[in-house]
């Protein structure tokens, strides 16, 4: 939850009517407030405060959707564990389908969107653009339309609490890990209240964190321009010394074979220099050994 005030009561009774009805499971839930400035920390410590299923963590400022479900999955005491954004795009009613087809022996079941209620063409488009792209560049397939909505077995939270890496995928590592999965789908709806937390900068931002963890092809992709880049010098050589020997006068002498040198060369050293300093820059965040995220508080948690 991030500046989510608006959807914490309703939240927590839609979620809670379905696992009540759970006649065969215990059950806790495991709010993330992700630093959040308005009255959700406090309305969610009302709702521990009168049931003790209901646990919170609360981190000292907004650390990101990512580092949040990171969090709670290393808290998750049960057999599995379900993934939901707070907002109630995703509907809480599909939990005991889940549930089914866990029992069947599925691992991961993840929700699959077959439409997007409430979302601008833009960032459907975009959406699926990034998932294109990052099943070209990727050796592991990550399905289409999907998002972090999911339930995940004990293996699987193991597996994924015992990657030592910051600034996770989870998106893909769910998917690397190689555990039985299959899709359920569903239509997404519009938000319950509120605005969205996840602008176009987060967004990129998250592209950036699925391509570079799970590829380094646009690293072989540098070296492919770099050979582009001297075979077209060498055409152009080659068309300089023709035009010279066989008097085209169709140019203006050296500026054109310059002009075109010099931007397309500059063009794609910047280009490289910047996928390279990407994946130097992960180095570097990664050699620091920070935390993902630091907790202020926790209530109900031992």
């Amino acid at each position: 939850m991030y500046q989510e005030e608006d959807v914490v009561t309703e939240c927590y009774k839609r979620i809670t009517n379905i696992l009540k009805n759970l006649k065969s499971y215990e059950y806790e839930l495991i709010f993330i407030n992700d630093g959040s400035k308005d009255n959700t920390l406090q309305l969610l410590e009302n709702i521990a405060k009168e049931d003790k299923k209901t646990k919170i963590i609360s981190f000292t400022r907004n650390f990101g959707h990512q580092a949040a479900v990171v969090a709670g999955l290393k808290k998750v005491t049960g057999e599995c564990g379900i993934i939901i954004d707070a907002d109630m795009q995703d509907p809480p009613e599909l939990i005991p389908k889940m549930i089914e087809l866990w029992e069947k022996g599925y691992e991961i079941i993840y929700g699959k969107r077959k439409k997007r209620k409430g979302e601008t063409w833009f960032k459907i488009f975009t959406a699926k653009a990034f998932y294109k792209a990052i099943n070209v560049l990727s050796d592991v397939k990550i399905p289409m339309d999907t998002g972090d909505f999911r339930l995940v077995d004990r293996k699987t939270i193991d597996a994924i609490n015992s990657m030592p890496e910051h600034n996770k995928f989870l998106r893909g590592l769910w998917s690397w890990t190689g555990y039985k999965q299959i899709p359920i789908e569903y239509e997404r709806d519009k938000r319950f209240a509120g605005k969205t937390k996840y602008p176009l900068r987060k967004m990129l931002r998250l592209a950036s964190d699925g391509i570079i963890s799970f590829s380094i092809k646009p690293l072989k992709m540098v070296g492919a321009l770099g050979i582009c880049s001297i075979i077209l010098s060498f055409i152009i050589l080659i068309y300089a010394i023709f035009s010279y020997i066989f008097k085209l006068n169709n140019l203006v002498t050296g500026w054109a074979s310059i002009m075109v040198a010099i931007t397309f060369f500059a063009g794609v050293q910047l280009l490289s220099l910047w996928i390279i300093s990407e994946y130097i820059g992960r180095i570097y965040d990664e050699s620091k050994a920070r935390p993902e995220y630091i907790i202020d508080k926790t209530i109900n948690i031992d």
